[in-house]
């Protein structure tokens, strides 16, 4: 659902938004110079502007940087119904660097995550009921201008692209090899997304079973494809393998007193038929990436993380079997050792655990670049288009999906659905359609794909980029980093209010400086936020 404006804001709207208009390209550039007057500045006129029952106005969010949340906040951008995500008022409060909404550490923060952000799904809350004319928008002469300059920069690499699309009307604004396909990283997950959502919905969840085979009395622990499945003590929200075990104990305790004699140990097995191919991704056994199996718990990791590059177990089926046998065993069931089997279509089904829904591990998986979640979404996409849950199946299911929905895929190559294979290849036009139809308002299952974008300066593989810079709060972008490919694709707020969709890709051979490539497309997406291309 979208929340509706109230009527009182839909009165005074047109005169905030234009006294806003006229402020705040000044406080852009006075920012850098008076930033600690001017936040103190916000305090007093916040009051003026703000109204606790209304959705709220930003003027300055792009340069305020970490007191954006005592600024006002943007009517016109991917936030909530309050005017601002949780996890990001908590950061700005705070101040201190933390893990973006519910998606775990961020390696090289804090560590002290926020509450749960929840999924926004008023993200286009401020373009609801706003004519498409009611803010100007960027005209393609003004954007060629400022950003041309910045994308022909050769510090990006050899190979560059860009794309701006105004998200209301659907119009490309801006383009540069637009519609060639490069390396994309980490921005597939985008496409990932979207194909996940539009094959399987926004609120299925995969389920991990414990069934029972007649006559045989073995007990199967069939894997789903659920890549958050946790053995630890707080779940935190996902599916949890210990209380699979007590559902499990609890229903064979049952059957035992039913039953005369005095039963044995039970024989256990686990099923991870779901999948097919491959195990290994193509770039090997990888702390980015666990074998991609049906059944894992806490993605293989061997240590305490749940995001990030980690060490992972070389037989992450057989651990969950393993484990899921301890927890038994502790609920007075003792098991034979964990083989491998297949769960017949006669057996019974014991207990069941289900993961959140796909909208929440969409987020998950765009906000913390989880590689683990992207390659079990791109199977869920294949399963549910009829097709193997491989990573050809899925390739070959992702490209239907977004067929569908009559995407721009000229030269798109979808190897694996992580962005982790070279073999990757979209175009600047695609990852822009992406964001634009993620947008649509007649397609609010794909929504997620927004509200998972980690936030420039507060959430995710964002969290450290743009701190104090133009763009912090109002930048929202996926990243894609390989050795020479970088990449960043997402959606901004202008200084007029108009919500911009942009893709920017680089790449080089011999290797571009990295730290260079990724200020320089941070750079780009700074000055969409920025530059008043409205004239």
């Amino acid at each position: 659902m979208v929340v509706p404006e109230l009527k009182t804001w839909r009165a005074a709207r047109p005169h905030v938004m234009r006294v806003a208009r006229s402020v705040r390209p000044r406080l852009v550039r006075a920012a850098e110079v008076v930033r600690p007057p001017l936040a103190r500045a916000a305090g007093v006129v916040k009051p003026l502007v703000e109204r606790p029952s209304t959705v709220r106005f930003t003027t300055g969010a792009a340069t305020l940087g970490l007191v954006v949340a005592a600024t006002v906040v943007t009517a016109a951008g991917p936030w909530d119904s309050t005017g601002q995500r949780t996890a990001e008022r908590d950061r700005a409060a705070s101040r201190e660097l933390a893990g973006g909404a519910d998606h775990g550490h961020v390696s090289g923060t804090s560590g002290k995550a926020p509450a749960p952000a929840p999924s926004a799904a008023s993200v286009l809350a401020g373009l609801a009921g706003t004519s498409a004319d009611s803010v100007p928008s960027p005209t393609e002469k003004a954007l060629a201008n400022v950003l041309g300059p910045l994308l022909d920069d050769p510090s990006l690499g050899t190979d560059r692209a860009g794309a701006v699309v105004d998200v209301a009307t659907g119009r490309r604004l801006y383009g540069k090899g637009a519609g060639e396909a490069l390396t994309p990283a980490s921005t597939t997950k985008i496409a990932t997304g979207v194909a996940a959502l539009t094959a399987a919905g926004a609120d299925h969840r995969i389920a991990t079973r414990v069934v029972l085979e007649p006559g045989t009395e073995e007990v199967v622990l069939v894997g789903g494809g659920d890549p958050t499945l946790t053995a630890r003590k707080d779940a935190n929200g996902n599916a949890s393998l210990r209380s699979l075990a007590d559902s499990t104990a609890r229903a064979l305790k049952s059957l035992k007193s039913r039953k005369a004699g005095k039963a044995g140990k039970v024989t256990l097995s686990y099923d991870t038929s779901l999948y097919a191919g491959p195990a290994v991704h193509p770039i090997g056994h990888n702390t980015n990436i666990a074998r991609v199996t049906a059944l894992m718990v806490d993605e293989g990791r061997l240590d305490d993380s749940t995001s990030g590059p980690a060490d992972r177990g070389t037989d992450p089926a057989g651990d969950a079997a393993r484990k899921f046998a301890e927890f038994l065993h502790e609920r007075g069931i003792e098991t034979t050792t964990p083989g491998t089997s297949k769960a017949s279509g006669r057996a019974k089904t014991l207990a069941t655990v289900q993961s959140p829904p796909l909208s929440a591990l969409v987020e998950r998986m765009l906000t913390s670049s989880d590689n683990d979640i992207a390659e079990a979404l791109a199977r869920q996409t294949a399963l549910a288009s009829g097709e193997p849950a491989s990573f050809k199946g899925g390739g070959a299911a992702t490209r239907r999906q977004l067929k569908k929905l009559g995407l721009p895929l000229k030269g798109a190559e979808f190897a694996d659905g992580s962005g982790l294979d070279r073999a990757d290849r979209l175009s600047a036009d695609l990852l822009t359609a992406l964001l634009a139809e993620a947008a649509d308002p007649d397609r609010p299952e794909l929504r997620p794909v927004l509200t998972g974008l980690p936030v420039a300066g507060f959430t995710g593989t964002l969290s450290k980029r743009y701190a104090g810079r133009p763009g912090t709060g109002v930048v929202r972008a996926k990243t894609g980093t390989l050795t020479g490919v970088h990449t960043l694709a997402g959606t901004v707020v202008d200084t007029e209010g108009r919500l911009l969709a942009f893709a920017f890709l680089a790449e080089s051979d011999p290797p571009a400086n990295a730290e260079t490539a990724q200020r320089g497309l941070d750079e780009l997406a700074s000055t969409l936020a920025t530059c008043g291309c409205d004239r």
